[in-house]
């Protein structure tokens, strides 16, 4: 089993694979409302494409995979995908991001996949917000989907939360609240620049702006939390008086390129060595064709590319839903 170092000598271990363009929410930070050319069928990653393409990326020393969209459970059977392919990848941890929505609905097979964690966005507990930051969503489904496997051994949860300002800053008590209640460890995130139609500086709370809306906040001390062998990247905190664990993701005031040790696959096909970056390398012909050489050799192309760090990759205009985050 090889290893994927780039220039600067980090260990890449970790992939996210994005299987759909396709979202039923159009959060206003992520999608426009309308508008979105989706893609078609035929342009996106089959099931067997991903099943090939995560047996050259094992081989070469991947040990983490990443499941994300748009919404990764609007597209079809991708619960019973996802049961399939930890039976086909028993060593590899293995992740699920989603809006939520469905996690009700696919609640039984999800927790018996064989998947390792779930990280489920939530940047509001107001109803009314809910429906305005993603346009088409229903607070009560996120809700009723985390109590439905809350209560699960088999999987760690983590809330992922964007904080806005002007917009949601005022709820952090709440929702680690909220989350404390059902076991789950919340993450406050810093809204992050990858669309600059949707993106705006005076909406932006840095991640020491985000301590500062804790609750009793002389009461939290850095922890290390390390969730597995392939850290994201998080600083966590727990409350000495209450125990609660939260993370803030500072990932723009205080980013974490130096220790980025992730690589994304759009659902295309494409490599992308940097979520802020245009620069990729499509492998999807050389997938299709089942030319484990070519994709290797793809896949070394995106990784010798992999920059230092965000500032100084351009700015793109791709929404996050076809990225994958």
């Amino acid at each position: 089993m090889g290893n994927l170092k780039d220039r600067f000598g980090r260990i890449l271990r970790y992939v996210r694979i994005s299987v759909t363009d396709r979202c039923n929410y159009r959060c206003r930070y992520c999608m426009p409302a309308e508008g979105v050319n989706l893609l078609p069928h035929e342009s996106v990653l089959s099931y067997e494409d991903i099943f090939f393409l995560t047996d050259v990326l094992q081989e070469l020393g991947v040990e983490k995979i990443r499941f994300t969209g748009g919404e990764p459970l609007v597209r079809p059977h991708f619960p019973e995908f996802l049961s399939s392919f930890a039976k086909s990848f028993p060593d590899l941890r293995l992740a699920l991001t989603t809006n939520g929505s469905l996690l009700e609905k696919y609640s039984d097979i999800l927790v018996n996949s064989g998947i390792n964690s779930i990280n489920v966005s939530l940047d509001t507990l107001s109803a009314e917000k809910f429906a305005f930051i993603t346009r088409l969503g229903k607070l009560e489904e996120v809700i009723n989907g985390l109590g439905a496997l809350s209560g699960s051994k088999n999987l760690n949860i983590r809330l992922n939360t964007v904080l806005i300002r002007g917009f949601n800053e005022e709820e952090v008590g709440d929702i680690i609240n909220f989350a404390g209640s059902r076991g789950i460890i919340p993450r406050f995130i810093e809204f992050m620049p990858v669309d600059d139609d949707l993106w705006s500086r005076d909406a932006f709370i840095s991640a020491s702006s985000i301590f500062e809306f804790l609750p009793e906040k002389g009461n939290w001390q850095t922890v290390s939390f390390k969730e597995d062998n392939n850290p994201g990247p998080a600083k966590y905190y727990r409350n000495i008086t209450s125990g609660q664990v939260v993370g803030i993701i500072a990932a723009i005031s205080d980013h974490f390129c130096q220790n980025c040790n992730r690589l994304r696959i759009t659902s295309t096909g494409e490599m992308r060595p940097c979520l802020l970056n245009d620069i990729g390398v499509g492998l999807l012909e050389y997938i299709r064709e089942k030319n484990r050489q070519k994709v290797k050799e793809g896949i070394f192309q995106a990784v010798e590319m992999k920059p230092c760090g965000w500032e100084i990759s351009n700015s793109h205009k791709d929404n996050m839903s076809r990225i994958g985050g």
